[in-house]
């Protein structure tokens, strides 16, 4: 496939109310990629489901061991369970084959995040029966959804009616 092809976004992703469905009838996130650096988004991201959602998190990394006091798992087929959601934290080149390995364990969700686009496996993805999220960050939506951001896409802490003078 060309670049210009791999670049145009033609795809078109789920709705918003169609991302808080998602979202809502989730029970269980497999983060594919997961570190155990705090400076990576990915551990950012564990962060704030582990402390702000009701999901079972499994971390999915061949190499780590622990992350977030919770066990790492080498592959998704070696979880205790299907999870829900497949949030990918990988290079664009690792996407084909994480849909592979979404498809093999019946996951029914497959969520790339923020930055991350591959048409290709998209389609592949909904021909195969799956729910496909591309370049959107879980936590942010998750977050936007149950009243935690504002339009940065961070929680300021303060609550008021009146606009923030920027001058």
């Amino acid at each position: 496939m060309s670049a210009d092809l791999e670049t145009a976004r033609t795809w078109e992703g789920p709705s918003a109310p169609e991302r808080l469905a998602l979202l809502r009838h989730a029970k269980s996130v497999a983060i594919v990629g997961a570190s155990d650096k705090p400076s990576r988004a990915s551990y950012f991201v564990a962060t704030y489901l582990q402390s702000s959602s009701p999901y079972r998190l499994y971390f999915v990394n061949p190499v780590a061991k622990e992350i977030l006091g919770q066990p790492v798992y080498a592959s998704l087929a070696d979880l205790p369970e299907v999870p829900d959601i497949v949030d990918v934290f990988r290079k664009h080149d690792d996407l084909p084959g994480v849909l592979e390995e979404t498809k093999a364990v019946g996951a029914k969700t497959l969520w790339l995040q923020l930055g991350s686009w591959h048409e290709g496996v998209a389609h592949d993805a909904e021909e195969a029966g799956l729910n496909v999220v591309m370049d959107r960050c879980i936590k942010i939506e998750h977050a936007r959804f149950h009243g935690g951001l504002n339009l940065a896409g961070f929680n300021t802490g303060v609550i008021s009616s009146k606009r923030q003078v920027t001058a």
